[in-house]
């Protein structure tokens, strides 16, 4: 009991940092959205907020892999905590929108950065049979935060102004800092700064190269990381952005009984979190993958055809029930077989082009929206998540790559 209690020692004051984290991003994103609403009394300028989003993602995560891989990890996320830490709290003191765009747009760009970092800092932390129950346990910390943050944003909002909640934000992700500052460092002593590691055109040329090469050699990861990401990601984004005009114009609900279907999905997500994390180790990767990702699609399947409220209400605690276990399975799978040498890399260039076709498929679907039936739009695109997660799944299960979501096989192979 001893040893196990030691072993965990780490993840768990991890799981703290990431869970202060979390709430502490509710905050933010629900403040700023009130800021800016209260400034310029334009919806259409919050929306601003969501593009910024995507096109830190572009500015960002281009080049960030190559520097991700070449610096020690624990290092750069106390950074990045502290550097995100002192723009929000600086944001509150600029009365132009178009300032206050720019600062939002450097902190997005910070917190695309951090994202890969952590995952390969996670991936080097954790041991290989630790990391299914840690990311089980990072599901419930992640869907807690989903519950807990916009409740203490709204009890903040009643104490104070959003502009209160924006500083409470920025002194969370200074306590996440020094939580991670606390941490081990894995790398110590590795990736000494040279001259001829030094982010240039030429390195982050090269590194695209390193990643096309590795993804050749990968294909079948790669494949996997598509389809599942095509899902949950692209897919899904796609869908939800047509979520509350679906509500208010195809099911005829009302402001108050949107947001109680809105609950009703974060109680799926946690009660489906809570569960997940206590049969994880019982489950096997693939099907936590392949079965999740087809059970997440039915959900939206039955949100799409549904006609009332009670149906639709059936889909989302579905669909947010089943997020915790395919993710869960998508994480462990990732962190095993793809090689923490290039991790950063990987996850950069990535999510870089997830960016990309999440504006694409999402622009796509809109148009077809505002010019015809949007039922009809929210039903081919459920369709073709359905297609898409059914394709998962049977790859998932093929014999021939079972060694895989069993072992870091593949992450034997490094660059």
């Amino acid at each position: 009991m001893k040893k196990k209690l030691v072993t965990w020692k780490y993840p768990a004051i991890l799981l703290l940092g990431i869970g202060i984290s979390n709430i502490g991003d509710w905050i933010y994103f629900l403040s700023l959205n009130l800021i800016v609403l209260d400034m310029t009394g334009s919806p259409l300028a919050v929306s601003g907020l969501y593009i910024i989003k995507s096109l830190a993602t572009l500015f960002s995560n281009f080049w960030a892999g190559s520097m991700i891989d070449r610096l020690n990890k624990r290092k750069l996320m106390v950074f990045l905590d502290l550097f995100r830490a002192t723009f929000i709290a600086i944001l509150p003191f600029f009365s132009s929108i178009a300032l206050i765009y720019m600062i939002v747009l450097i902190i997005n760009m910070a917190s695309s950065i951090f994202g890969p970092t952590s995952m390969t800092y996670i991936t080097k932390l954790i041991p290989q049979e630790q990391r299914k129950q840690f990311n089980s346990l990072h599901s419930l910390v992640t869907s807690g935060a989903f519950l807990l943050g916009p409740a203490v944003a709204g009890l903040l909002f009643l104490m104070g102004t959003p502009i209160f909640a924006i500083y409470i934000n920025a002194v969370a992700l200074f306590i996440s800092g020094m939580i991670t500052l606390g941490m081990p460092d894995v790398e110590k002593g590795a990736f000494v700064p040279s001259a001829s590691n030094r982010l240039s055109l030429e390195i982050i040329k090269k590194d695209w190269s390193v990643v096309a090469q590795y993804s050749s050699r990968n294909r079948y990861v790669m494949m996997i990381y598509f389809l599942f990401n095509g899902v949950m990601v692209i897919m899904a984004s796609a869908v939800d952005s047509l979520e509350a005009t679906f509500a208010k114009e195809v099911l005829l609900l009302s402001d108050s009984e949107y947001g109680f279907l809105v609950t009703i999905a974060g109680a799926g997500i946690a009660v489906g979190a809570f569960i997940n994390a206590f049969l994880v180790k019982k489950i096997e990767t693939s099907l936590l993958i392949g079965l999740g990702s087809v059970l997440v699609s039915a959900g939206y399947l039955i949100y799409a055809f549904s006609s009332s409220f009670f149906v639709a209400a059936i889909g989302f605690f579905l669909l947010a029930f089943f997020i915790a276990y395919a993710n869960t399975g998508f994480l462990t799978f990732y962190q095993n077989n793809i090689s923490v040498d290039v991790m950063g890399r990987i996850g950069s260039v990535y999510s870089l082009i997830q960016a990309i076709l999440v504006i694409i498929v999402t622009s796509i679907m809109g148009i077809i929206a505002q010019n015809g039936s949007i039922q009809t739009v929210v039903i081919i695109g459920v369709l073709l998540m359905m297609i898409l997660s059914i394709t998962l799944c049977t790859l998932c299960f093929l014999p021939s790559k079972r060694l895989l979501y069993q072992s870091a096989s593949v992450e034997t192979k490094g660059l």
